[in-house]
C-alpha cells in the first residue's frame, strides 16, 4: 500500500477561487444545441422549446459562464443569421463541421436559455472571416439599451432589455490552419488589437480575451503567445488556453497525469505574458481564460466521423459523442485540480463542452438526459470550492509515465472559505493497481470535522453511464475517512477521484 501525508495551512494563499472557472461551452457542434439544450417537440420543452430536463441537470452541474456560439464554428458564423423571425432566418453551410445550420436558435433565444440555467453569457465574435464593424454591430445589438438602429432591432426581435455581456472572445484559435481566417500571429493581433479598441470605445468596461494557443504542442506555441500579447497586452483583460487529452496506445499512466501537462501549459503561458509585462512596465497583470479544457478523444472524429460530401451535410449529426468512463472522469477532476491550483491566473475557464458533444450531459430525443461519469467531479468542485485556493505540501511516491516522467500517484488541491469555516480538499489517486493511504494533517486549520468524504470510483475503469444504464458509475461514501486530534486519515482507492469537506463545529456543514 503507498502511504502519503498532505499538509493544510490557510495562512499560504494561492489565491481567490472565481466563479468562472466552473464555466463552460455551447458551439453549434452537432447535437449540443439543437436535441441537446434545444427540443422544441420534447415532452419536456417550454414554452421556448427548452428541455427542461437539461436545464435542471445544468443548475445541478454548477455551470456559472458559458461561451458561445463557438469554437470553430464562430469563425464563419454571420450573428444576424440568429436574429428575427424565425421563418426567415437562412440556413447555412458550417465549413467548421461540415453541417448544415438552420439558425433556429440564436443570440436572444440562447441569452433567454441562460436566463432560465442562471449562467452568464461569454459571446465569442467572428475574427476569422469578418471583423472590426460586425464586432461593433453586434456588441450594439447586445448590450445598448435603446435609440439606436440596432438597439431597437433586437427590441422589434422580441428582448426589449439588453443582455448587457460583459466577456467578449476576439475569434477562436487563430492559430490553427483549420481556422476560418487563419494567419500570422501578427495579422491576428493587429486585427484583434483594432477590434478590442474598437468595441472598448462603446464600453470600456468590457473584459477582452485574446486568442492564445489551441494547444501546447502547437509549433508556434509561446511565440504565438509573445507576439499577440505584445501587440494587444493593454486593450485585453485575458489570453486563452485549450488543451485536450485521451489516452494513446493504452497509456494510461500518462493519460491519468495530464494534468501535469496542463500545469505545465498554464506556467509557460504565465511566464510569457509577465515577460511582456515587464517589456512594456506595465503595472497590469494579464489573466488566462482556459475556456476550452476536456477529455476528448479526438482520434475518433478524425478517423470515423467527419463528413465529406458537401451534398449530404446534414443538420446537427451526432458528432463528438464520447461516452465517458471512471478513468475518463478521474482525468477530468485532476484537470480542475489543476486549475484550482492556479487560481492566482487562470481567473476564467470553460469547460468544452455542455451537452451531447464531448459533454458531461447527454441527451436522447424524444428521451431521457443522463449524467456522465465526468459530470460528478465537476459537480462537486462547483459546489465546494469557494473562498481561496491554498498552497498544500504534499509528500508522496512518484511513478514513471512515457510522456512526463516521474509525476506524484497523488494529486491534491485544497480551497479555504473562511468565512463559512469550511474547507474543501480535492485530491486524485493516479495508481492503477493499488490504495493509497492518505494522512491529512489540517491542525492549522484549528478544530474541524469531518463534513462529508465522497469517491468516484470502480473496479472497472471503463465503465461508463449509458442510456440503458444512466446510474452505473456515480460518486459514493467513503467510509474509510476518521480524524483525530485534526489529523485525518483515508484510503484512496485505485484510479480514483475524491472530494473532502472540513467544517468548523460552530459552522452551518453538517458532520458525519
Amino acid at each position: 500500500m503507498i502511504r502519503a501525508h498532505l499538509t493544510i495551512d490557510p495562512h499560504f494563499v494561492v489565491g481567490p477561487v472565481n466563479r468562472r472557472l466552473f464555466g463552460s461551452f455551447v458551439e453549434h457542434l452537432g447535437r449540443c444545441v439543437y436535441d441537446g439544450v434545444y427540443e422544441p417537440a420534447h415532452p419536456t420543452a417550454d414554452e421556448d422549446g427548452f428541455r427542461r430536463d437539461v436545464m435542471e441537470l445544468v443548475r445541478e452541474l454548477g455551470v456559472t459562464t458559458i461561451r458561445y456560439p463557438g469554437g470553430n464554428f464562430v469563425s464563419g458564423y454571420r450573428w444576424e443569421d440568429g436574429v428575427g423571425p424565425r421563418e426567415e432566418r437562412p440556413r447555412r453551410l458550417d465549413l467548421a463541421w461540415h453541417s448544415t445550420e438552420t439558425n433556429e436558435v440564436g443570440l436572444n433565444e440562447f441569452a433567454r436559455w441562460l436566463d432560465k440555467v442562471g449562467c452568464e453569457l461569454m459571446y465569442a465574435v467572428n475574427l476569422g472571416t469578418r471583423g472590426v464593424q460586425e464586432a461593433l454591430d453586434v456588441l450594439e445589438y447586445s448590450n445598448i439599451r435603446s435609440g439606436t438602429a440596432l438597439s431597437e432591432l433586437r427590441a422589434a426581435h422580441g428582448s426589449p432589455e439588453p443582455h448587457a455581456i460583459r466577456m467578449w472572445c476576439l475569434g477562436n484559435e487563430m492559430d490553427g490552419p483549420w481556422q476560418l481566417g487563419h494567419g500570422t500571429a501578427e495579422s491576428y493581433a493587429q486585427l484583434a488589437s483594432k477590434t478590442a479598441r474598437a468595441m472598448r470605445q462603446l464600453d470600456p468596461e468590457l473584459e477582452l480575451v485574446v486568442c492564445g494557443s489551441s494547444g501546447a504542442g502547437m509549433p508556434t506555441f509561446g511565440e504565438w503567445e509573445r507576439v499577440v500579447l505584445e501587440e494587444t497586452y493593454d486593450d485585453v483583460d485575458y489570453i486563452s488556453c485549450h488543451a485536450y487529452y485521451e489516452p494513446r496506445d493504452g497509456d494510461y499512466g500518462s493519460f491519468l497525469a495530464s494534468a501535469v501537462d496542463m500545469d505545465r501549459f498554464i506556467d509557460s503561458v504565465v511566464a510569457t505574458a509577465d515577460h511582456v509585462k515587464a517589456l512594456k512596465h506595465s503595472t497590469k497583470t494579464m489573466h488566462l481564460s482556459f475556456d476550452e479544457w476536456n477529455v476528448w478523444y479526438q482520434t475518433r472524429y478524425n478517423e470515423l466521423e467527419r463528413i465529406t460530401d458537401v451534398d449530404t451535410w446534414p443538420v446537427a449529426p451526432r458528432l463528438l459523442e464520447d461516452a465517458y468512463t471512471v478513468v475518463d472522469a478521474v482525468v477530468v477532476g485532476n484537470l480542475l485540480i489543476s486549475l484550482l491550483r492556479h487560481a492566482d491566473r487562470v481567473t476564467s475557464a470553460s469547460l468544452a463542452q455542455l451537452v451531447n458533444v464531448i459533454a458531461p450531459i447527454m441527451t436522447e430525443p424524444g428521451g431521457d438526459a443522463w449524467r456522465q461519469t465526468t459530470f460528478f467531479p465537476f459537480a462537486l468542485v462547483s459546489s465546494l470550492a469557494s473562498g481561496h485556493t491554498l498552497e498544500l505540501r504534499l509528500d508522496c511516491p512518484t511513478y514513471q509515465t512515457a510522456l512526463y516522467g516521474d509525476v506524484p500517484v497523488v494529486d491534491a488541491v485544497a480551497t479555504h472559505d473562511a468565512e463559512a469555516g469550511a474547507t474543501a480538499v480535492f485530491l486524485v489517486n493516479r495508481s492503477q493497481t493499488e490504495e493509497v493511504t492518505l494522512e491529512i494533517d489540517a491542525t492549522h486549520l484549528g478544530d474541524v470535522l469531518i463534513g462529508s468524504v465522497q469517491t468516484l470510483h470502480d473496479e472497472d475503469i471503463h465503465a461508463a453511464n449509458t442510456l440503458h444504464d444512466q446510474g452505473r458509475v456515480g460518486v459514493a461514501p467513503n467510509g474509510t475517512a476518521t480524524i483525530d486530534g485534526g489529523v485525518l486519515r483515508l484510503t484512496l482507492p485505485p484510479v480514483s477521484w475524491t472530494a473532502v469537506t472540513l467544517v468548523e463545529p460552530s459552522s452551518n456543514g453538517v458532520a458525519v
